[in-house]
């Protein structure tokens, strides 16, 4: 099987224009947020990784945090799951609760968090 089926379960964490912007959201520790996930993943041993990326686009629910599905997850079902809002220490330590039992696919996630999963964006509307 190829490199995707071997793929860890990966959290893909917002840091545009409004994610991670203490202008915004004053009060939260934000560089320790990217801190703490990017600690966990090194010590899990391969189960899960972080990345972080420009702008997701649902600015109104920031902080935002995809929680993609590793190979065999995405093999079980498991889609890429959105999550807003995502700043106290709480919602951080469910998401790494989470993605190291295995993420979407794999395991159940927590149902606190649950209340905090959002839709993606919708793709631009072309106009004819």
């Amino acid at each position: 099987m190829g490199a995707a089926a071997r793929r860890p379960c990966t959290l893909v964490v917002c840091r545009g224009c409004c994610c991670g912007d203490a202008r915004k959201h004053p009060g939260y520790d934000h560089a320790w947020q990217l801190e703490r996930l990017r600690a966990a993943a090194a010590a899990s041993a391969g189960r899960f990784e972080v990345r972080t990326t420009d702008c997701l686009g649902p600015c109104d629910q920031a902080n935002v945090i995809v929680v993609q599905p590793s190979g065999a997850g995405r093999r079980a079902g498991g889609r890429a799951t959105w999550i807003g809002f995502a700043m106290d220490d709480d919602c951080t330590e469910e998401i790494l609760t989470w993605a190291a039992a295995g993420g979407p696919g794999v395991a159940t996630p927590p149902a606190a968090l649950t209340l905090q999963f959002i839709s993606p964006p919708r793709p631009a509307r072309t106009r004819r």
